[in-house]
């Protein structure tokens, strides 16, 4: 599959953009101004960039806690996300939903969700709405190794193969559920798509810190998707960088060591992918520093749009609920 230079420009703006939001988020939360929990995607941002970019602008997603970074790819607006995090009223859920429920319809991404593994039936429900409407639309559903538990991660693999629904099932394979490895949480060591591949399912296993696999692997599951021929699912093998949520820096200590971090960061895929890039000669030093600068320069708008905007008042606080 030939890549070119602007695709390859977007997939280093795509992940550094989710890299730097993160980072600020994670400052912001520092001095009290993010409020409620925040749950970083540092050391994951290939998958979401990889994923998003072989999608159209009015496919679904379906998110996780751990959400801003697919927000970012689809095309979310930083400064709508960031004031969300922050608890102000020009947020994407006008400050009341925080980091776990930030959402934007028009993008196609039906929200992140604090219910582990809450993503597998809203998707698949896109997936069978898109088929009855026939509008060529496909769902993709994000997913931790910690949710293909859940036993709705196999109602939905069954169903989807039945119908030959248009949705891809994402597995972030980062190698912990909140505090647990994978493998002390799951009684095999098969891959998680042996249960996809278990329902008729085509599965792909990725290096989920190589952008261009995971974009490769999703541009044939969204084809085979848009073509009619159902569901796929492709676990990315990533690793998160920081902890489980922001209060868990001492804990993290506690379930990896300091040697296993330090071997990881050597692959973590913003600054592999930045080193592939000048090695191959795809984008000068000066290029990618300004794709750096246009970073840089958007999260500098998104801290000045959170602060002129308003927390919203007591009295609102009925508005935009169903009951």
């Amino acid at each position: 599959m030939e890549l070119d230079k602007p695709l390859l420009r977007e997939m280093y703006y795509r992940m550094r953009r989710i890299r730097r939001f993160e980072e600020t988020a994670e400052e912001l939360y520092k001095r009290g101004t993010v409020v409620g929990l925040l749950h970083p995607y540092i050391g994951e941002e290939a998958v979401a960039a990889g994923v998003c970019l072989a999608l159209r602008d009015d496919d679904y997603i379906t998110s996780t806690h751990r959400g801003h970074g697919h927000l970012l790819a689809k095309g979310g607006d930083a400064r709508r996300l960031l004031a969300e995090l922050c608890g102000r009223l020009d947020g994407y859920c006008h400050g009341k939903g925080g980091s776990m429920h930030a959402a934007d319809l028009s993008l196609g991404i039906l929200g992140a969700n604090g219910v582990v593994g809450g993503g597998f039936g809203i998707a698949t429900g896109a997936a069978l709405s898109a088929k009855m409407r026939r509008s060529g639309q496909v769902a993709v559903c994000f997913f931790g190794d910690g949710a293909a538990n859940q036993g709705v991660f196999m109602e939905v693999l069954n169903m989807a193969a039945i119908w030959k629904l248009p949705v891809i099932y994402v597995c972030e394979n980062n190698g912990f559920g909140q505090y647990t490895r994978y493998e002390e949480a799951t009684v095999t060591d098969r891959p998680i798509g042996a249960r996809a591949a278990a329902f008729g399912l085509p599965t792909a296993q990725v290096d989920g810190n190589d952008v261009i696999a995971v974009y490769q692997a999703a541009v044939q599951a969204v084809e085979r998707a848009r073509s009619g021929q159902g569901p796929s699912f492709i676990e990315a093998r990533t690793y998160r960088l920081h902890g489980h949520h922001m209060g868990d820096v001492g804990f993290a200590r506690r379930y990896r060591t300091k040697e296993e971090l330090e071997e990881h960061m050597k692959q973590e895929p913003v600054g592999r992918f930045r080193r592939w890039l000048l090695e191959h000669q795809v984008l000068s030093e000066a290029e990618i520093q300004e794709v750096e600068a246009r970073v840089e320069a958007e999260l500098q708008e998104a801290i000045e749009f959170v602060n002129h905007s308003p927390i919203p008042d007591v009295s609102t606080i009925m508005e935009h609920v169903y009951a």
